[in-house]
């Protein structure tokens, strides 16, 4: 084991190789993106770590509505209600 692994910024994963287990270090994911207003996790954002991000299309990166991965739904909802309202 390398030293630079000897934190739980990493997490340990069995691996059975040939006749033994060893273990593989990974790196830990990311926590859930947050929604801008009511600090509620984020549906339909994937938890991936920048360089996995940068590798997926756009639409797979947040949903495809207004304020898609920004604003959770309810939020959402309660917004386009207000500007409804404010017309």
């Amino acid at each position: 084991m390398q030293l630079k692994h000897k934190n739980r910024s990493f997490r340990r994963v069995i691996v059975k190789l040939a006749n033994r287990l060893t273990v593989h270090y990974k790196r830990n994911k990311p926590k859930k993106a947050h929604c801008s207003n009511c600090g509620g996790k984020l549906a339909g954002v994937p938890r991936e770590r920048p360089y996995k991000m940068r590798n997926m299309p756009k639409t797979a990166k947040r949903p495809e509505r207004p304020f898609g991965g920004k604003l959770c739904s309810k939020c959402l909802r309660a917004e386009m209600k207000s500007k409804a309202r404010s017309l």
